[in-house]
């Protein structure tokens, strides 16, 4: 189900670049497979919320590696 605010067409004021996102996975994947996986940092996760850490701990807990 699409969002109530969300439309099917673009709007006819728009002047920015649309891609689909069909084809801006087989370009990323492309790209990737020339330069190689990158090697991003993870998230050091100082500034995350009371809920959020509630939420990970909860996890933890439970068995999840997130």
């Amino acid at each position: 189900m699409a969002s109530p605010t969300s439309k099917t067409d673009i709007a006819a004021d728009w002047q920015g670049r649309v891609i689909a996102h069909d084809d801006l996975v087989s370009r990323l994947s492309v790209r990737r497979e020339e330069l190689g996986e990158p090697d991003m940092p993870r998230n050091a996760g100082n500034r995350r919320s009371t809920s959020k850490r509630a939420l990970l701990e909860a996890l933890h807990q439970l068995g999840a590696d997130w």
